[in-house]
């Protein structure tokens, strides 16, 4: 496994993510309950958008998992990029297998 950071930008359109955060949080918690979602949370600065770091085979895996969410299949999501990543510093180093 490997970590991958992951930058959402959401659409602008207020109303429809607000109708469908709910379930696009019960699906990010399902990843984060099965040890694949490290940590994530909306950015707060830059518009609206999402920061993930994902503990995942490869980048191909993280666009699978990601596929899945609510947002992305509705459209919700202007913008995703996923890149490998290997901390330095922090709890995350001790799993990274990059790490040393």
């Amino acid at each position: 496994m490997s970590l991958h950071a992951v930058i959402y930008r959401y659409a602008d359109d207020p109303a429809r993510l607000d109708e469908h955060r709910p379930r696009h949080k019960d699906y990010l918690a399902s990843l984060f309950e099965q040890g694949r979602i490290v940590i994530s949370g909306p950015l707060t600065s830059g518009g609206p958008g999402a920061l993930l770091i994902l503990d995942a085979d490869d980048a191909d895996h993280v666009a699978r998992l990601l596929d899945q969410d609510p947002f992305w299949s509705l459209g919700l999501i202007a913008d995703r990029q996923i890149r490998g990543w290997a901390p330095f510093f922090g709890a995350a180093k001790l799993d990274s297998p990059t790490a040393g």
